[in-house]
């Protein structure tokens, strides 16, 4: 079964390998967050014996901080280069956890990353999940860390 320390634990060591910035974890949230304004969610789903997905929702003043960290070039407004960096952040964190559920050889593939933003926007998963959610801090601010898995595969 994968926990909140597991998403906190694969948060923190790709914001710290990849960023070179410490993203600090808050108490896990219990409730998914479901209303976003003048944000980006990336996305990256998980399929086959253990279906879920992994959400990185943060503000874009935030993403676009995260990007410049990553990109090692300055950015000011939302554009391919902040979609595709977060969209890989995603598919990192994703990456660090599908282990964690592809035990025992289990088929467990990650779908290509998604990225929605927008002024306003809702997301809901499934009301048959088991979620985590997981607030983070950085310097340019907060940004959550969702997890859900279909109830029934844990």
């Amino acid at each position: 079964m994968v926990t909140h320390q597991h998403v906190i634990d694969a948060t923190q060591e790709i914001f710290e390998t990849m960023i070179m910035v410490e993203a600090k974890a808050g108490k896990p949230l219990d409730k998914p967050v479901t209303s976003f304004e003048k944000g980006m969610t990336s996305m990256v789903g998980f399929a086959g014996f253990r279906q879920g997905m992994l959400a990185i929702h943060t503000p874009e003043n935030v993403a676009l901080d995260i990007t410049t960290l990553f990109l090692g070039l300055e950015v000011d407004k939302i554009d391919e280069d902040v979609i595709d960096a977060l969209g890989e952040l995603a598919n990192m964190v994703a990456g660090s956890i599908k282990p964690l559920i592809a035990k025992d050889g289990v088929d467990v593939e990650l779908s290509l990353p998604s990225v929605i933003h927008g002024s306003e926007y809702s997301m809901t998963t499934l009301a048959d999940s088991e979620t985590i959610v997981v607030p983070f801090s950085l310097n340019a601010g907060d940004f959550l860390v969702e997890l859900a898995f279909k109830a029934d595969l844990r």
